[in-house]
């Protein structure tokens, strides 16, 4: 038997941190009034809305050295990334599986929703490269002769390679894995969504892999990698 006032093995597992316990009920009392009706939804929302601001706010303050805009115009910004989000979050209220804090998860719907349209003003008044010439363009490595003769042929097998593809795969790859468009930038220029241009890019890259491969040639890194901004 155990001592008295000494939990057995059997006890102590079942417990869960108080922090733990507060955490999920804090969680279940926003989900519950936001699902509610009336006058209880409808100030949930307000508070909702009031997180969602102080972090688009602190995104936007963060950012800002991205763009020129000042205190009143970055507020804008940063009011209406708070009004996507909360729309996102309430559309999406079904997926919350609470691995965190429900005004952790919201807080990042703000972050992502303002970082998109930091982006989106900062190309506003910037042109979208899209030429497949671009690849010319790119820095010689200033390495040594024989490897920059490895190089050159590298680039060469890409640049053929490049050419192989459909126009509109040319011009997704070389926006977003050459001249580091955002992607979001690039859906909203040619009048499609991020998942179209992420399928766009993975057909492309694996067609430009397979024209390498045939040529006993790997992709170089710094023209081919996977992430897009």
């Amino acid at each position: 038997m155990n001592p008295a006032g000494v939990a057995g093995p059997a006890t102590v597992a079942c417990r869960r941190p108080p922090g733990e316990d507060a955490a999920r009920a804090e969680s279940d009392a926003w989900l519950t009034a936001l699902r509610a009706r009336g006058e209880e939804r409808e100030l949930a929302i307000v508070r909702l809305h009031a997180l969602l601001l102080r972090a688009a706010r602190f995104e936007a303050n963060r950012r800002r050295a991205t763009t020129r805009l000042g205190g009143a115009e970055l507020d804008h910004l940063a009011v209406q990334a708070a009004d996507d989000a909360l729309l996102a979050v309430l559309a999406r209220l079904d997926t919350f599986r609470g691995a965190s804090r429900f005004t952790t998860w919201a807080y990042k719907f703000a972050i992502y929703q303002t970082a998109v349209a930091m982006r989106r003003r900062a190309w506003q008044d910037r042109e979208v490269p899209l030429a497949p010439e671009s690849w010319a363009l790119l820095p010689d490595p200033g390495e040594q002769p024989q490897q920059h003769a490895e190089d050159v042929e590298v680039l060469a097998a890409v640049r053929r390679g490049i050419a192989a593809l459909t126009p509109h795969q040319r011009d997704v790859l070389v926006a977003l894995a050459v001249n580091e468009v955002p992607i979001d930038v690039l859906a909203d220029r040619l009048g499609t969504t991020r998942g179209a241009l992420y399928k766009t890019l993975h057909d492309a890259r694996r067609k430009l892999r397979g024209h390498l491969a045939a040529q006993g040639l790997g992709a170089p890194a710094t023209t081919l990698t996977e992430e897009t901004r």
